[in-house]
């Protein structure tokens, strides 16, 4: 029997489980059975394909315990989608003419690899998938693993994605400094953007963890030290109607008493509107290789800030983004936990050969298991209406809607 190789990497953008899940796949090999030779491929997909791939031998078993403590990739991260030829060969990761699925093919049954380990999120994954498939149909056996990275938390049908619970907590710890700005200005305007295309779980849950991190702190009313001015007042998802005058309505009387508004805003929220009102004045808005607008172009906090800054009378307004902060932190010890347990499937998955993402099914009564990869999907929209999240909107005292629309 041919001894098997690995081939490990990340894709997409970054979470708090990269390092820690990279670590983590070498460590349990070389425990396994340490003769499995590993390659990283560097800068994901774009390594792959241009054949670029760090070698772990003994040396990087030993130091890759080291990983678990920091954020980011050690390996490199980039966006290529296999499957958008013109892209690839625009970014010279392809020549003219090249199926770009044949290339990373070529390069995988030239390394040898039998293992290709994908630690990203659906289009990663799914990408991963494509490759998976081209290379059965051209009888060669590799077995896909991925694991589930993205701090959104939308991933379909898995329950909790790697790093998410560490973007909330980061992104609570990012706003505990950016909230002090209210008394640098008399009605003052303060804008949290939070990440979250499609799903408002990662929004929602850094309101929370902030709100629980505010919970134990001690005031100084007589002084102004009020805990209600560093509260959030505002809660702003993908999922949720939104009519701004009567937002504006309420978050006024918020205004008048204690002369600052904090909002929470996913960066989702009410994008489509954004979107269609620019493309309808003639703007082109730049895509990236999954064909996603750009969020930066959009800039919803932003727009959001526009918005309700002359209905409040603010007299400033400061748009604060907690994404890159959040989304580039170690793990957390929850985190920690969640990736040991996901890494351990993988390989032993891995090595019987099956392929698949492996998570908690929520189709499958929550069930570690390898997902099938016809199954994962993106855009998986946040049930808001989960009982922390009710009683998150029930104590800054917000409607809640079922479905965006944004009125004027």
């Amino acid at each position: 029997m041919a001894k098997k190789k690995v081939g490990i990497l990340t894709a997409g953008g970054l979470a708090p489980c990269l390092s820690s899940a990279v670590g983590g796949l070498i460590e349990r090999y070389s425990e396994i059975d340490p003769s499995i030779e590993i390659i990283c491929y560097t800068d994901g997909y774009k390594g792959l394909l241009l054949g670029e791939f760090l070698t772990v031998g003994p040396e990087e078993r030993s130091e890759a315990g080291v990983l678990h403590r920091y954020g980011g990739s050690p390996i490199g991260n980039s966006r290529v989608k296999l499957t958008n030829v013109k892209d690839c060969v625009k970014r010279g990761l392809v020549k003219e003419g090249e199926d770009p699925l044949q290339v990373a093919a070529e390069r995988l049954k030239s390394d040898g690899v039998s293992i290709l380990h994908t630690i990203g999120g659906d289009d990663t994954n799914t990408t991963a998938a494509d490759l998976a498939a081209f290379l059965k149909e051209n009888a060669y056996d590799l077995t896909v693993v991925g694991l589930p990275k993205t701090i959104d938390n939308d991933v379909i049908p898995i329950r909790q994605s790697l790093g998410a619970w560490t973007a909330a907590e980061e992104g609570a710890k990012f706003f505990a400094n950016v909230v002090a700005e209210h008394n640098a200005n008399p009605r003052m305007l303060i804008v949290h953007e939070v990440m979250g295309r499609n799903c408002g779980w990662l929004t929602a849950a850094t309101a929370r963890a902030y709100r629980q991190q505010l919970a134990h702190k001690t005031f100084a009313y007589g002084l102004g030290l009020a805990k209600d001015r560093l509260d959030v007042h505002g809660i702003y998802l993908p999922e949720m109607e939104l009519n701004i005058e009567e937002e504006a309505q309420r978050l006024h009387g918020v205004m008048d008493r204690w002369n600052c508004v904090n909002l929470f805003i996913s960066e989702g929220a009410g994008v489509d509107a954004i979107i269609a009102e620019r493309e309808a004045a003639g703007e082109e808005l730049p895509r990236d290789a999954f064909g996603h607008v750009r969020l930066d172009a959009v800039n919803p906090g932003k727009w959001f800030a526009e918005q309700f800054a002359k209905k409040l009378d603010a007299e400033k307004v400061l748009v604060q983004k907690s994404g890159y902060f959040a989304r580039s932190a170690p793990a957390n010890v929850e985190d920690l936990r969640l990736i040991k347990g996901c890494v351990d499937l993988a390989v032993e998955v891995a090595l019987r050969g099956e392929s698949g993402v492996v998570g908690h099914d929520e189709e499958k009564e929550f069930q570690l298991r390898a997902i099938e990869f016809d199954r994962i999907a993106g855009g998986k929209a946040f049930d808001f209406s989960v009982a922390w999240c009710r009683d998150l909107f029930d104590q800054i005292g917000q409607r809640m809607g079922k479905k965006v629309e944004v009125s004027h």
